[in-house]
């Protein structure tokens, strides 16, 4: 049976968060208030089972919930998201019959949080090399050195998911291990001023020995393209709950389109709302259709993914596809909406601007649109060749 997103989430924390959410846009602040009402919930716990004290949330739970808090607050859904994308990969290992990560869903169960060190400025190869320096250590441990950014959680982390590559061997190994906020290596620094998705305070992270035990070690993978569970946990977690997250923007870009439609007059029509204009209703009509084309497509591969559904290697454009498809379709939404609400929507004081600047966070987490289209274009067409010497187009 599926959860209810109401019972988690119920409608005056929504209001509460909503409530909030423009302030920590305008102070460039961390939201701390939805952060403990979030804990008091049991929200970081959605994906621990319901003995250990958590949801017992599958992933297709988690996404409507992730569309539920991003309709309210984007960026305090997307900074969320980070914990809820290792404790995911956690349950996607666990519904495997892979213990790796056992320890994940366990620590999460007794409160800590977990944030995404992951992406590296300037590396286009996201999960499949590094510029972080992973030193191994004589007991078994690594120590990382290098820098990450948009690590999102930054005031609140207890743990941090990171990887970085190891070339001490014959062939470099690419370590991904977690490190403690508690112990000395890291720091943050005081640069998130972004245009949207402020309240996140995604950090940039500077790594200078940060240790990991050899307990902490969940894999030592070749650098390159690899099928691992661990990589393929990662890429079906994170796609398809920031896709959650930006179909929540859109759905309430919609919502406040059509409270616009209704509430604005037309002088040249007599008064009428602009809810009667052909034009306006054409706008919402093609934001309406759209939209309801990501949210189908959304279910199906978070319930695919709950399901031990084996796609093979058709997991990966599909994934790609779908982030891609769900951050730009709200990209279009929330234009749409702002055309809709006129004028009044390029003031501060309007929910619609901030959702606008919100929104354009979805360019730039993997996968891009050019690494979406061309791992389509791969899967359909297999990899481009090298053209044989003297070869002419014909």
């Amino acid at each position: 049976m599926s959860l209810d997103p109401t019972s988690v989430l119920p409608d005056e924390l929504i209001e509460r968060i909503r409530s909030r959410a423009p302030g920590y846009d305008e102070r460039n602040e961390f939201f701390r208030e939805d952060f403990d009402e979030l804990v008091e919930a049991g929200y970081l716990k959605a994906f621990v089972s319901e003995s250990a004290g958590g949801l017992g949330a599958s992933l297709a739970d988690v996404v409507r919930l992730q569309r539920r808090l991003a309709a309210a607050a984007p960026a305090t859904a997307l900074g969320v998201n980070m914990h809820l994308v290792w404790t995911g990969v956690a349950r996607v290992f666990e519904a495997r019959g892979d213990a790796s990560l056992d320890f994940v869903l366990e620590e999460a169960g007794a409160g800590e949080v977990f944030s995404f060190g992951i992406s590296e400025a300037g590396n286009d190869s996201v999960l499949f090399d590094s510029m972080t320096v992973a030193e191994p250590q004589a007991e078994g441990g690594v120590r990382f050195t290098g820098t990450k950014v948009f690590t999102s959680l930054a005031p609140v982390w207890t743990r941090m998911g990171t990887f970085g590559k190891d070339a001490t061997g014959p062939e470099p190994r690419l370590v991904y291990a977690f490190i403690r906020r508690d112990e000395p290596g890291w720091r943050h620094l005081d640069d998130w001023d972004t245009l949207g998705m402020r309240a996140s305070q995604s950090c940039t992270t500077i790594l200078d020995g940060a240790y990991a035990p050899e307990s902490r070690i969940a894999r030592r993978l070749p650098v390159g393209p690899n099928p691992d569970l661990l990589v393929f946990g990662i890429f079906a977690v994170f796609e398809t709950l920031l896709a959650a997250v930006y179909t929540g923007i859109a759905e309430r870009a919609l919502a406040l389109g059509v409270e616009a439609a209704h509430r604005r007059k037309s002088l040249k029509n007599g008064g009428q709302p602009y809810a009667q204009d052909p034009d306006i209703r054409w706008q919402l009509a093609e934001a309406a259709m759209a939209l309801d084309g990501v949210l189908p497509h959304l279910e199906r591969v978070a319930d695919d993914l709950d399901g031990l559904v084996d796609r093979g290697p058709a997991w990966f454009p599909a994934l790609s596809g779908l982030k891609h498809r769900a951050t730009e379709t709200a990209r279009a939404v929330v234009d749409i909406a702002m055309r809709v609400g006129g004028g009044g929507g390029y003031f501060r004081s309007n929910e619609l601007q901030r959702l606008y600047r919100d929104v354009l966070a979805g360019l730039y987490h993997p996968s891009d649109p050019e690494s979406a289209h061309a791992t389509v274009a791969n899967a359909l067409l297999g990899p481009i060749e090298e053209p044989a010497s003297g070869a002419v187009d014909g």
